[in-house]
């Protein structure tokens, strides 16, 4: 708009240059493109534009991971151990045991504070707080949940105890849960993955309101990390339903 506004003088000064007055002009028209050649000299210079351009240009890759995304990352990043590995090494903890749960996470700082029972493998370290474990749950016979903590770089269980506040009705559910639950874990984390790629980082075994068997499967995108949890129907393997946890 400045521009615009500046040709009516610049037509006005070529007139009186036709009419003679040759002085005048030249110093008028030298005076008005100094003028537009500061201002066209001026306008790249701006900070504000430079900066705004430069910041929309490289946007931080990481800036859009939420802090759950990166927590996953990281974790998955550095877990060597399989989610089956897991599994295996806990069921040979316990006796006679089926798994019914199995989560990936960070080791509590607190880890050495409650140590468990003692058995062929628990007296190994536990891994440094932050570093990944897989907390496995697995029943006995009579229902009884054992929690088995493992190292998921090394695979290495580290404690094993028996939940202490189980009632008598409490097991009972689990054994009625592990009867109705005809499809094995590896069935089911299938059926959850052909649905949505990516690694497995939980598993539990449950039902819904409608009193429904069936085996929860979180499962993590490698490229966005962002989880899905797969219901899958415990009898007969079909994908119910999926819920995405984009936090």
């Amino acid at each position: 708009m400045s521009s615009l506004r500046r040709l009516p003088p610049v037509r006005s000064l070529a007139a009186v240059c036709a009419l003679g007055a040759s002085a005048l002009l030249l110093t008028a028209c030298g005076s008005s493109g100094t003028d537009r050649a500061d201002v066209a000299a001026a306008a790249p210079t701006s900070p504000g534009a430079t900066s705004a351009t430069a910041t929309s240009a490289s946007p931080s890759p990481s800036a859009s991971l939420s802090e759950d995304q990166t927590e996953r990352k990281d974790l998955i990043n550095a877990t060597k151990v399989t989610w089956q590995k897991a599994a295996d090494a806990a069921v040979q903890e316990v006796p006679d045991s089926q798994l019914v749960g199995l989560e990936l996470k960070p080791t509590p700082a607190d880890v050495t504070a409650t140590p468990g029972t003692a058995g062929p493998s628990t007296p190994n370290p536990a891994p440094s707080p932050g570093a990944p474990e897989w907390e496995a749950k697995v029943a006995t016979e009579d229902g009884t949940v054992h929690r088995v903590e493992i190292d998921a770089v090394n695979g290495k269980v580290f404690r094993s105890q028996a939940e202490q506040d189980q009632s008598a009705d409490d097991k009972q559910e689990i054994v009625n849960r592990l009867n109705d639950a005809t499809q094995a874990p590896e069935q089911v984390v299938k059926a959850a993955t052909d649905k949505v790629e990516g690694t497995v980082t939980g598993l539990e075994l449950g039902q819904d309101d409608n009193d429904q068997v069936m085996w929860s499967v979180d499962v993590v995108n490698n490229d966005t990390w962002v989880l899905t949890s797969v219901e899958v129907d415990a009898a007969s393997g079909e994908v119910l339903r999926e819920q995405v946890d984009r936090d």
